[in-house]
């Protein structure tokens, strides 16, 4: 059985892959700040949960133990704060850290395990307020941080084997506590370009961003 990694797993996009994951018959973890939180998300969703706070690096680094055992890393977790982004100076650094160097850290601590198991799928999930061809958009440094994670994507999977797949992906405007109650697409919507990603078959795509399971541009 393989094993996949949800960061921000507890609550809306996160939690609809976590349970697409465990649907699609993989063992799954949901890597959480808050552990209360976790727990009763992992015990509704009859996955596990592990403490990995993104805006903590020693909390990053004592996943690393675990995280190499992973054949599945999906790097969900991400902050939008209501400021500009000028102004935005402890945002901007907490926004590079959750959504770029926290992923950043999480990929590389899962290579090696995927390298020694010859499959990985890595997953980023992105947005097109990150992207140069759909223009920025956001609070705070929220499109910085996705146009980086988009490059790190890309170049992540330039470095890859063909048998590790790194794709990044937007899954559009979704109702979550992040998306507000206006926004059309469900959670579950959201979350199903992310369950194909993770589960591409061997000659599936790589480096590629993707919205609906179709190529979008960067």
């Amino acid at each position: 059985m393989k094993t996949a990694l949800v960061t921000g797993g507890n609550r809306g996009i996160g939690k609809a892959i976590a349970a697409g994951l465990r649907d699609a018959g993989l063992r799954v973890i949901i890597g959480v700040r808050d552990p209360d939180l976790g727990a009763a998300a992992a015990s509704e969703l009859g996955v596990e949960m592990k403490r990995l706070d993104l805006a903590d690096p020693v909390s990053i680094t004592e996943s690393f133990a675990w995280v190499g055992e992973i054949d599945v890393l999906v790097n969900n977790a991400g902050i939008l704060e209501d400021v500009s982004f000028l102004e935005a100076n402890e945002n901007f650094a907490r926004s590079m850290q959750i959504m770029v160097r926290g992923p950043f850290e999480l990929m590389r601590a899962a290579k090696p395990g995927m390298i020694t198991k010859r499959y990985g799928r890595i997953v980023n999930v992105s947005s097109g307020w990150g992207s140069f061809s759909e223009g920025f958009g956001g609070g705070g440094a929220y499109a910085v941080a996705k146009a980086a994670l988009n490059a790190l994507t890309l170049r992540a999977s330039q470095e890859m084997p063909d048998y590790i797949k790194c794709n990044a992906m937007c899954p559009g405007w979704v109702a979550t506590r992040m998306g507000g109650n206006q926004a059309p697409r469900s959670p579950e919507d959201g979350a199903d370009t992310a369950i194909w990603l993770a589960t591409l078959p061997e000659g599936g795509p790589t480096g590629g961003f993707f919205r609906d399971r179709t190529e979008i541009d960067w």
